[in-house]
């Protein structure tokens, strides 16, 4: 199983990184099939506050990919309008894979035509040029239609997260990912309310397969 999260200069940390760490706990708990890789159209890129990382691959990985997950960041508009950067996205496919965005995320796969005209969620700085895009934005942390997941706040990672894993691996995995993390004393407050957004959304899907 591999996902990748794509991730552009001036990138923002906690959009990226937690998500990467927290995907990364299957790893980490013994499934050597379980790959979470740094996707970007160059080797090393910079995030917004300034921490550099080298990615694991380039763009063109992308469709051999099961699960999409695509950040936010300070250049994403940049990245919106650059057809060297925007041309290799048009890979992504929600027939045969995952797709999740983050916040600005929303915006490029809006752009991509990829939302379908579906309610989708972003952060409130991005919100008014993802709205003049086209986007159906809804205020809220968390919304899924089919293969297609979207989130809106830096922390609502979390959600993306478990809908992925959840869609990936199954509930047990994804409910064991959030105990994992979750706040000591805190944690089965934290594991219902990722799962109360994202439960909803994998019954639907069920009732439509």
């Amino acid at each position: 199983m591999r996902i990748s999260i794509l991730t552009f200069d001036a990138f923002n940390d906690l959009d990226s990184l937690v998500a990467f760490g927290m995907l990364n706990r299957i790893a980490l708990l013994g499934d050597k099939n379980w790959q979470v890789r740094i996707a970007s159209p160059t080797p090393r890129i910079t995030s917004m506050n300034g921490l550099t990382i080298d990615a694991h691959e380039d763009l063109s990985q992308l469709a051999q990919a099961d699960a999409v997950l695509v950040g936010s960041g300070m250049k994403t508009r940049e990245v919106a309008n650059t057809p060297a950067l925007m041309d290799p996205l048009r890979v992504l496919n929600p027939a045969r894979q995952l797709l999740a965005a983050q916040c600005s995320g929303t915006y490029l796969l809006g752009r991509l035509g990829l939302l379908g005209g579906t309610p989708a969620c972003t952060d409130l700085t991005s919100r008014p040029w993802v709205v003049e895009s086209g986007v159906d934005v809804v205020p809220r942390a968390f919304a899924a239609h089919g293969n297609v997941a979207t989130a809106g706040g830096c922390l609502a990672s979390q959600y993306l997260v478990a809908w992925l894993i959840a869609r990936l691996k199954g509930l047990d995995a994804a409910r064991e990912v959030l105990h994992y993390f979750a706040p000591v004393g805190e944690k089965q407050e934290f594991i219902d309310r990722a799962l109360g957004h994202v439960l909803p959304t994998l019954e639907t899907q069920a009732a439509a397969a």
